[in-house]
């Protein structure tokens, strides 16, 4: 790859002379820099061969042969990390990544918006409740939910805390796949108990059963065993939002004379933050990492174009992942321009389609929500809408948890609006349960599946 002139002024707080989007106000400063400097001398999270790694594989999906599963918590918080909440998300991945192997034939990448996910941009800097104004709650590496003064006080101490809970999760997770636990030879101890009272079932073990039988069949007739079965690579990703925490853990490696983010594998940049002479921008442009940008309906096509000259000037393949997330109601009017704006750059992307953020709604209740039918419509319509444009889609990003919660209404037991209360427990976003992610799934995979051979893309869960 031949180098950006641009990046020998590049440094990873270069950002702090753009204007920065979406930023807590630390009341202590001399704090926050002490806690940013301790963070910048403590050990990565991953590691670079890592992400070269999965850059690969992203490179492998932009061109049809490989899918990628990107899925978890629109928000973690610090009480999540524990070891049965951990082990369900990641079953779920599993489960859905088996679905996704089963029906579209080819490897899935398996990429979780976990250890790390702990900041979450606000559409408005305070929040009123009873006529006080407080700050809002910006994710727990940040500041507190509870509503009081001292709780919405930005506190630099949560940047520990939350590098400390991602590598906790982290490193239960990699013992996990290391221990066999994504054996594709056992896919029935994936199992969440509730499985065995879903409508989906039956359809699950079938599944289950014909990955078992054919890796008994090829390993008799081989003589040998498949080693991508027993064996899983799980990536994390998470929006890097928070800069100085981003900035702390970017490092120089000699070896390849790059900079990465080493917080996570693959960093996403979200439609507040992406202005191009933004501060996050000018981050992103600096990193080695392969990077998702999430895409709107009120981004315009140079909009778009401009953000991947500016953070792919060399057109590297495996760096760019374009996120899109319009909406149903939107998709089939503002996808199609953007498609062919970005055809026109030359640039390889990896499409993947987020039919969660552009569909959400408020119940009755109050309570936020998303309707199982618009997710599963704005998908349908993705697949569809890049398969009539000659493009193909990667992948699907969704919000969901391994737990049984009623956040998001519809799915194969017809979840209501007065469901909800039952089990809502996101304090941000709503997430789709197991059986909604499950469900979703396997409606990818028989759709792609009855388009016989065409050259569809991966799923980003």
């Amino acid at each position: 790859m031949t180098r950006n002139p641009d990046l020998l002024q590049w440094h990873p707080s270069s950002w702090q002379s753009k204007q920065a989007q979406q930023q807590a106000t630390y009341p202590d400063q001399a704090a926050l820099e002490q806690v940013v400097a301790e963070l910048s001398r403590l050990p990565p999270l991953v590691v670079s061969w890592e992400i070269e790694a999965l850059k690969e594989q992203i490179a492998s999906a932009q061109r049809g042969e490989r899918f990628l599963l990107q899925g978890g918590d629109c928000a973690e918080t610090f009480e999540d990390c524990e070891s049965d909440k951990i082990a369900k998300k990641l079953k779920i991945l599993l489960q859905m990544s088996l679905v996704l192997v089963y029906g579209l034939k080819k490897p899935v990448i398996r990429v979780g918006r976990m250890a790390g996910q702990y900041a979450k941009p606000r559409s408005a800097d305070t929040e009123t409740r009873d006529g006080v104004t407080l700050p809002s709650y910006r994710g727990a590496n940040v500041n507190r939910p509870g509503f009081t003064a001292a709780e919405r006080v930005p506190d630099p101490q949560l940047l520990l805390r939350g590098y400390e809970r991602s590598a906790l999760t982290l490193n239960f997770v990699r013992s996990l796949i290391d221990g066999g636990f994504a054996d594709l030879h056992h896919p029935e101890y994936w199992d969440l108990d509730f499985v065995r009272h879903s409508p989906l079932k039956e359809t699950y073990e079938k599944v289950v059963q014909s990955i078992s039988e054919s890796l008994d069949f090829f390993e008799a007739t081989s003589g040998q065993p498949i080693h991508e079965s027993t064996t899983t690579r799980f990536y994390t990703s998470h929006e890097a939002l928070h800069l100085m925490l981003e900035q702390a853990q970017t490092r120089f490696i000699p070896r390849s004379q790059r900079w990465y983010n080493l917080s996570t594998h693959m960093p996403w940049i979200g439609m507040r933050t992406a202005a191009l002479d933004g501060a996050h921008v000018e981050f992103f442009r600096g990193i080695s990492n392969p990077m998702g940008i999430k895409v709107g309906p009120s981004m315009s096509a140079e909009w778009v174009q401009g953000l991947i000259a500016a953070l792919n000037p060399n057109n590297e393949p495996g760096r760019i992942v374009l996120i899109h997330r319009m909406g149903a109601k939107d998709i089939d009017k503002r996808l199609p321009p953007l498609i062919q704006a970005v055809r026109a750059t030359g640039s390889p992307v990896l499409w993947i389609c987020d039919p969660m953020h552009g569909n959400t709604e408020t119940a009755t209740s109050g309570l936020k929500t998303r309707r199982f039918e618009n997710i599963l419509s704005e998908t349908e319509a993705a697949f569809r809408i890049h398969r009539e444009l000659g493009s193909w889609l990667g992948g699907v990003h969704f919000e969901l948890t391994g737990e049984d919660v009623t956040e998001c209404t519809g799915g194969a037991r017809g979840l209501t609006d007065a469901d909800l209360a039952r089990a809502y427990k996101s304090q941000v976003d709503p997430r789709l349960n197991y059986e909604q992610a499950l469900e979703l799934a396997m409606r990818i995979a028989g759709l792609h599946a009855k388009k016989g051979a065409q050259k569809s893309a991966v799923i980003n869960i």
